[in-house]
Order: structure tokens, then sequence, then C-alpha cells
């Protein structure tokens, strides 16, 4: 009997390695899943400045994010909250008042914006 044998520790060798690791419901469908809700120039600036404050209304964010427009900040605060990981509250005032907060899911990703930092730092570009 041949050993089955591959070339990196992590690449599926078997058809249910592969189906754990490449199905409809495998890692990299998960894995990919996340990166796409943090895509975006300004969706990570947007999740770190919620870290640091609970709750904030978009005209501070606005200051506090150089460079934003107030289209992307919209934009992206949208889709921060179609994506669950921020909280839009509304407090059905006049003049309009909005606030922005993360969301439990939003909260349990800063360990893993972490992990990645930390990755990053350990292994600078070369």
């Amino acid at each position: 009997m041949e050993e089955v044998t591959s070339r990196h520790f992590k690449v599926p060798v078997t058809q249910e390695d592969k189906d754990i690791c490449l199905g409809p419901e495998g890692s990299v469908a998960h894995v990919t899943r996340i990166i796409r809700m943090l895509q975006g120039r300004w969706k990570l600036p947007i999740l770190f400045r919620l870290y640091a404050d609970p709750s904030m209304r978009t005209s501070q964010l606005k200051r506090d994010i150089p460079g934003i427009s107030q289209k992307m900040l919209t934009q992206h605060l949208h889709e921060l909250a179609e994506d669950c990981l921020i909280e839009r509250m509304d407090f059905g005032e006049k003049p309009l008042h909005v606030e922005y907060q993360l969301s439990e899911m939003g909260r349990q990703l800063l360990p893993v914006l972490l992990a990645t930092r930390t990755f990053s730092v350990t292994h600078p570009a070369k």
C-alpha cells in the first residue's frame, strides 16, 4: 500500500480532509467570509476606533479617521452593520442622533485582529 504524503502539513490529503477544508462549510469558506467582511480601506480603522470607545457618532468617527470621506464612512458603517460587526443605535431624535458601537460578534473579533497584528510584527515585510 502506497503511503499518501503531502508537501505541506496543512494540505488536505484524503477526500474527507478536502471536504473539511475546501467544502462549502469548510475552513476556506469560513475564513474567506471573514476576510470579505473586513475588506475595504476604512473598515479596520473604523473597527479599531470603536474598540477604543464604546459608542461613537458618525461625526466623531469622521474626525478621528483622517482622509475618510463621508460617503465611504457611511458605506463602510452600513456594510459593517449588515455583517453584524457593529450596531447602529438610532435615538429617534430630531435632529438625527445615531451612534455606532461594536456588536458582540465585533468584540469577539478583536483577539483575532490582535493575533493578526502580532503575526505581522513577528514576520516583518521584506
